[in-house]
Parts: structure tokens; C-alpha cells; sequence
């Protein structure tokens, strides 16, 4: 079990403009954090859709397929790490299906709390899937509606779906774009040129020259084809529910994530946990990457020096790991590294964006140990996690969450290290713009905006 916390994947369709396959392939480069599992394109020419995908990061998209070759003038792409569904050649998309409105692919990012409620129903009905994604159930539900137009169907198949869903759409000749009433993951609007792009992160943009407009708005449909853009509302929330972990941990920091940098709020998170968990410490550094915003933030307000102590290795593969040793250990000291001219006889505060199970930094801390470190002081850019998450991270049960059935006392006892700080829920509340309320933290607080069937609660019990 990984301790690593994941996502369930990017997307990214441009409308218009030239050199489509390349741009996508490149947004979907910028995307990559978000799902290495697998990643596929499918382009429209106007008469018919084309799907490629492979198992595996971009690179291996491009290795195995000419996409050169493809023509067309509307592309979506997709980079995956599964939520549900198992890790499969079947399970990554674009999925496409052939259904009464013609061919029709779909790229999603999120997770639906009824999927399992909806498949066993439609399993009843005599419906045969290929898959076992959410997305292949949203195709479905589109496909039975009892509508006049593909946008009504549409419509009215995500009033049905609960949870999480930013969405696109493709036909022969026309993208649909769709967020959900919540707005839990992000989706952004851009424009190059003639072109509009759409990604799960404005980083895309930056990557192939666009502009960003604005972001897709909760509950909002959009519609592009040869006669222009349009927009329309399928579904009204009383409030918004973003996720808050995009800004501690998912997103890149060089991105407009809810229309603000991502950046810009993990310095305030450092800074306020700084003033909330402050450390008798000589050196501040960070367990790479995510953290590292965080805890420039945190030796800014601290007039602690920023150090970098540990050293991350980004090309490590799972063909490394001897069975016969122990395979957590390996994969920990594969993937980083200590320097131990920083560390040596040094007071060191350690910044960590958050704590799943605490395995993975019970072997960094005794890497730091190791390395000649006085006192090591963790202290997490977050809250506890507590609860699990329905809306697409993967979170595991309650039971494995270690803040769950340790105090955070019995946590640094079990890390080996002198003392341990969370930032409070509050605190992350204040550093993030808007209204507090606009945001989901119910893996911190365990108060979940959208209801949860008892098919999904129990599939996390």
C-alpha cells in the first residue's frame, strides 16, 4: 500500500486550431501528476471519432501510436490514476460507445458516489459493460435517456450522477463540457487563438501558449461546435464543495487552481502553521515536491534558514524492487535521499503537506536520524486525515487512516521523531480564498457536502 496520496486522473480537450494531437499530447504532458497509470486521445474530424490509448505515461502514447496520422478539428485527452476500476487497457480512456446520437468518447476526472447504485440497476436492465470505470456508466446513462437531442440527454443523465464529475464530451462534430454542481475538481476555459482548450489545471495553458479565461463554473454545460461556443446551467447547488486537497498536495503550484495560485495559498499554509505549530529548530526543509511551497511559507514567517535536506529521485521504476527485501524500504530510499553536510548535528523541521498511514515518513525520519540529524520536528501543512474520500482521491479506510486511532502525541512516538504540529482546520480554512464554506474538507472534519449512498460508505468502511 502506497503512501503516496493519488488522484483519479487529468483531462484536457481543445476545440479549433491546428496541430490538435501534438497540443493535447502536450497538455497532457503538463497533466501527468495527476494519473500515470494510463493515457489516450480521441480526435473528431467532423465524420467520425478515433481513439488511441495505452497503458503507462504519455511518452508510451506517443511510442505506440502515430498520432501524427490523425487528423480533425476537436481532441480530448486523458491521463489516469484509478479510483475505481482496475488498472487495465479496458479501463482507460477516452471510452467511446456507438449509440443512437452517433459515436460518442468521454474523458472524466472525479469519482460518483452512486456509480455502484446505477451499474447494479442498469446490470438489472440487462446492460453489458466493458469496463469498470465510472465513465462507462455515465456513457449509459446517456444513452437510455429518453431525450430528443444528445444536450438534453446529456442534461439529464448528470442530474442523476452524485459526486464528483468535471467531463468532456466528444462527437463527430461537437465537444460538451460539464462540471459538477459542487465544482470539486477543478476545470479551467482557455483560448489560443482560434482555439479553446479546457484542462483540469491551468498549467496546460501555460505549457502550449493559451490564456486562461476563466474556470468552468459548478453545474455548467458548455457547448461547442462550427456555430460557436454556448452555455447553459444543468443543475443549481446551494453552495460550492472544491476540494481542498487540490491546493495542499495535487496541483502543481504553477497553476490558477479555483481561479487562484496555487501557489500563492500553500505559502499561506506554511506561514500559518508556522504560527500556529512553531519549532525550536536550526534548519527548515521540505520531503519533495509537493512540500516544498509549504515550507518556504513556514521558514519565511519563522526566520528559520530553508534547506534543502532531502532529495527526491523522479525516475524510479517498479523493476528496482527485490521480493526479498524488505519493499517499502527499498521504494523509500530509492525515491529519496538525505545530505547529510545539512543535516548533520542540526535541529531540522521537516514540512510534510500531509499523513495517510506515516510509514513512508517513519523511514524518512530515520533516514534523517541516520544522517547525523540532533532533533528532527515534523510539522504537516494540513490537518489530520481522519475520514475518506468519495469524491476521487484515494483515500483508504478509516482503519488504515493513522490519525484515526492515534493521537498526534502517539504519532510522533511512532515516527521516532521530537515533536509533531498539524495546521488546524480552521487555519487551512483561512488560507484559502473565498468564502470557507466554498470548500470540501471532509477528510479533515468529516462534514461531506454531498450525500453518500450506503453502497459507497461501505466500500470505504
Amino acid at each position: 500500500m502506497s503512501e503516496e496520496i493519488h488522484e483519479e486522473c487529468g483531462i484536457i480537450g481543445i476545440y479549433n486550431g491546428e496541430h490538435l494531437t501534438r497540443n493535447v499530447t502536450m497538455g497532457l504532458y503538463a497533466l501527468q501528476h495527476r494519473g500515470q497509470e494510463s493515457a489516450g486521445i480521441a480526435i473528431a474530424n467532423g465524420n467520425r471519432v478515433r481513439v488511441r490509448k495505452s497503458m503507462g505515461l504519455v511518452s508510451q502514447l506517443i511510442k505506440d501510436h502515430d498520432l501524427e496520422k490523425l487528423s480533425g478539428h476537436a481532441a480530448i485527452g486523458h491521463v489516469r490514476y484509478s479510483t475505481t476500476g482496475s488498472s487495465t487497457l479496458a479501463n482507460a480512456q477516452p471510452i467511446m460507445v456507438s449509440c443512437k446520437w452517433g459515436y460518442l468518447a468521454i474523458v472524466h476526472n472525479g469519482n460518483m458516489t452512486n456509480a455502484q447504485d446505477l451499474r447494479a440497476e442498469m446490470e438489472d436492465n440487462g446492460h453489458i459493460f466493458s469496463s469498470t470505470t465510472d465513465a462507462e456508466i455515465i456513457l449509459h446513462e446517456i444513452a437510455r435517456a429518453k431525450a430528443d437531442t444528445l444536450e438534453e440527454a446529456i442534461k439529464m443523465s448528470l442530474a442523476k450522477i452524485s459526486g464528483a464529475f468535471s467531463l468532456i464530451f466528444l462527437t463527430k462534430d461537437t465537444m460538451y463540457i460539464a462540471r459538477d454542481g459542487f465544482g470539486f475538481r477543478p476545470l479551467s476555459l482557455g483560448r489560443l487563438k482560434d482555439s479553446w482548450i479546457f484542462a483540469s489545471e491551468t498549467c496546460a495553458f501555460d505549457l502550449l501558449g493559451a490564456s486562461y479565461v476563466r474556470d468552468v463554473n459548478p453545474g455548467e454545460l458548455i457547448v461547442i461546435n462550427q456555430r460557436g461556443l454556448r452555455t447553459t446551467t444543468f443543475v443549481e447547488k446551494p453552495r460550492k464543495a472544491h476540494c481542498i486537497f487540490e491546493y495542499i498536495y495535487f496541483s502543481r503550484p504553477d497553476s490558477r487552481i479555483f481561479e487562484h495560485s496555487c501557489d500563492k495559498i500553500r505559502r499561506r499554509m506554511g506561514k500559518q502553521l508556522a504560527r500556529e505549530s512553531p519549532a525550536d529548530a536550526d534548519i527548515v526543509i521540505a520531503v519533495p515536491d509537493s512540500s516544498t511551497t509549504a515550507a518556504l511559507g513556514f521558514a519565511q514567517e519563522s526566520n528559520i534558514p530553508f534547506e534543502i535536506g532531502l532529495l527526491r529521485n523522479h525516475y524510479v521504476g517498479r523493476t528496482f524492487i527485490d521480493p526479498t527485501q524488505n519493499v517499502r524500504e527499498q521504494k523509500v530510499r530509492l525515491k529519496f535521499n538525505t545530505i547529510e553536510g545539512v543535516l548533520k548535528n542540526k535541529r531540522v523541521c521537516v514540512i510534510e503537506d500531509s499523513i495517510v498511514r506515516g510509514t513512508t515518513l517513519k523511514l524518512l525520519c530515520q533516514m534523517l536520524r541516520n544522517s547525523g540529524a540532533a532533533e528532527v520536528h515534523i510539522r504537516i501543512a494540513s490537518p489530520p486525515v481522519s475520514h475518506p474520500c468519495f469524491y476521487g482521491m484515494d483515500f483508504p479506510t478509516s482503519g488504515e487512516l493513522v490519525a484515526t486511532a492515534m493521537s498526534p502525541d502517539e504519532i510522533a512516538k511512532m515516527l521516532g521523531v521530537d515533536s509533531l504540529g498539524y495546521l488546524s482546520v480552521e487555519g487551512l480554512r483561512a488560507c484559502a480564498p473565498g468564502k470557507p464554506e466554498d470548500y470540501c474538507a471532509a477528510c479533515f472534519d468529516g462534514e461531506y457536502p454531498d450525500y453518500i449512498p450506503a453502497s459507497a460508505k461501505n466500500s470505504c468502511s
